[in-house]
């Protein structure tokens, strides 16, 4: 009998073992409750360690086609508080000799050509008497400005040496948060150094940098000298050129800005064709549709601006607009917000003529307006 019992009871144990397994696996064939918890599981690699090593072959791909820039200009020295002294005056007269002094900084800039035409931040060169450039190879030359447009920072210089390494484009519109980026530039002055980080977010504006913003922003480490080198892609393709670091310190802190190829292209162009960059003007100040206004316009979600003043005689006042005013699109084009209402004005010719739907005083009312040239940063600031 024991042995009989020893026969059967193993494979009955281990047959309610098995079933136990299964119910645990598949409840729902005796009846119990499932829980429905999808997990998504990476697959299996046969190369775990796969991954880049080395960004040499980029860098060998762009560096050469970074130069280092140095610009001095000179300076009044202030004068002596003698030399403000009445009694000095009497006796000297005012036709003193100025002290002058020689000051000097440092930047990068991006051959964009073969034929010498490089891109820098104006804030490098403006109010240089001298820009010396110093390429890789170790040439060093002097550099003409062809001409700057401060509302975005840039500026265009030519250089006239033979054979000149031209940097190769990439496409800003196609780069993705995450991408890897490589900042090529002359920190501090130490030479050309190249940096590592990724693409943290693009189409960055209202920084207060500039009049017209769109930055790429990046943790590669940008610090002063770096403005006006490149950003490149993991393939060594230009997608911007540095401009600004956001910084409590001085130095890199990992948030760095910079203008995308895409725009300094458009600039660099007009630049060179017509020495400037022409914009379009309507001649308004605008403010941004408050859920406050909104409520008062009776406009919750929908999207506008409001008009907050006009330039006496500009193309807007000519239209017929007025302060208070919600403007909701242009030329079919939705009102979102003013930065991208005024950046789409910028970019229209001057003589084109916009349509403009306007909302006054809860009434609809569609206007036209031709666009007129915007007036220089100094003259006026209005759109």
């Amino acid at each position: 009998m024991p042995t009989t019992l020893g026969y059967i009871g193993w494979p009955l144990l281990a047959g309610v073992l098995l079933a136990l397994l299964l119910i645990e696996r598949n409840p729902e064939w005796v009846g119990l409750p499932t829980q429905d918890v999808r997990l998504s599981q990476a697959p299996l690699s046969t190369r775990p360690n796969e991954g880049p090593v080395s960004y040499a072959l980029a860098v060998d791909r762009a560096a050469p086609a970074v130069a280092n820039l140095y610009t001095t200009k000179l300076v009044n020295k202030p004068d002596h508080p003698l030399i403000q002294d009445p009694m000095f005056r009497h006796f000297f007269g005012d036709n003193l000799p100025r002290q002058r002094r020689l000051e000097s900084s440092l930047g990068s800039a991006v051959i964009m050509s073969k034929e010498g035409y490089l891109l820098t931040n104006n804030h490098v060169s403006a109010g240089a008497d001298q820009v010396v450039v110093a390429l890789k190879d170790g040439r060093e030359t002097v550099a003409r400005v062809i001409g700057s447009d401060p509302e975005t920072d840039l500026a265009v210089l030519k250089i006239d040496l033979p054979n000149l390494p031209a940097i190769t484009l990439g496409r800003s519109d196609d780069i993705r948060i995450g991408d890897v980026t490589l900042a090529i530039g002359n920190p501090f002055g130490v030479g050309q150094t190249v940096t590592m980080g990724i693409i943290s977010a693009t189409g960055r504006n209202q920084l207060g940098l500039n009049t017209y913003e769109d930055f790429i922003q990046t943790d590669a480490a940008i610090n002063p000298g770096n403005s006006g080198g490149a950003l490149v892609n993991a393939h060594g393709n230009l997608i911007g050129i540095n401009t600004a670091i956001f910084s409590k310190s001085g130095g890199s802190q990992g948030i760095g800005f910079a203008i995308p190829v895409k725009l300094a292209l458009e600039v660099m162009q007009a630049i060179i064709e017509n020495g400037q960059v022409i914009r379009g003007w309507l001649g308004i100040e605008v403010q941004p549709l408050t859920p406050e206004l909104a409520e008062s316009f009776g406009l919750e979600g929908r999207p506008g601006v409001v008009v907050a003043g006009l330039y006496r005689g500009g193309p807007a006042q000519r239209a017929g607009l007025q302060p208070g005013d919600l403007i909701l699109s242009i030329d079919g084009q939705p009102a979102s917000d003013g930065r991208s209402a005024m950046n789409q004005v910028a970019r229209a010719k001057p003589g084109q003529k916009l349509r403009i739907d306007v909302l006054r005083n809860g009434q609809p009312m569609k206007m036209t307006a031709e666009i007129g040239m915007r007036p220089p940063v100094s003259t006026n600031s209005n759109n």
